[in-house]
């Protein structure tokens, strides 16, 4: 399905007209590009460029396309940019299941149909049976996995990870790695990852883009 693939075009991204980011690659479906740096480097900005929510102090050019569409001007919702930041940002006042729901396109109708969708992703991810738990009851690799579940239940474009893997301990690490670029590869999503691991660059292999240095 090359109408997902992620083409970023002579993207570059400054701050006080020291380039941070520079960068032409094309990311195909199930592939990961990773930018490394350390923290306070910029190397979030990327993430935020082709998401749309760059903050105005920093100061970029370059075309981001969304397979054959170019998105760089389009507001961020109208993206679809699945992202996972290093907090799992689950709705406190929301159930598991609540959670997932609410990412669900309005274009899938019936609440039967929407429930069955809950059902399916929270088992994907080995969390099945734990739609009515309350997120506060979940462990930190449970609440990692139902954030997961919840941006692929969105019906995204592209996968944005900054940092997601990084308040995880060593074993969750590894295991929440293998699930999210096994689910990049079956949804057929090209990925952006951001991180300062040298592991996490190491398990999703790809090209390496080096920043800070």
């Amino acid at each position: 399905m090359a109408d997902k693939q992620l083409f970023l075009d002579g993207v570059s991204i400054a701050l006080n007209a020291r380039v941070l980011v520079a960068v032409t690659h094309r990311v195909e479906v199930g592939e990961v590009l990773t930018v490394m740096g350390p923290s306070g480097s910029g190397k979030s900005t990327l993430l935020a460029y082709i998401g749309g929510f760059l903050d105005p102090a920093f100061s970029a050019s370059g075309k981001v396309f969304s397979g054959k569409e170019e998105i760089t001007a389009l507001p961020a919702e109208e993206r679809h940019a699945g992202i996972l930041f290093q907090d799992p940002l689950l709705f406190p006042h929301m159930s598991v299941g609540g959670n997932l729901l609410f990412a669900i396109p309005p274009a899938v109708k019936g609440k039967a149909a929407r429930l069955a969708l809950v059902e399916e992703a929270l088992d994907g991810v080995g969390l099945a049976g734990t739609a009515s738990r309350d997120p506060d009851t979940l462990s930190g690799g449970q609440k990692a996995r139902v954030a997961l579940a919840r941006v692929l239940l969105s019906a995204p474009r592209m996968l944005l990870l900054d940092e997601p893997f990084s308040k995880l301990d060593a074993e969750l690490r590894s295991q929440m790695r293998e699930l999210v670029f096994a689910k990049a590869r079956t949804s057929r999503l090209p990925v952006v990852l951001v991180t300062h691991d040298e592991a996490d660059a190491e398990a999703a292999g790809g090209r390496v883009i080096r920043v800070g240095q």
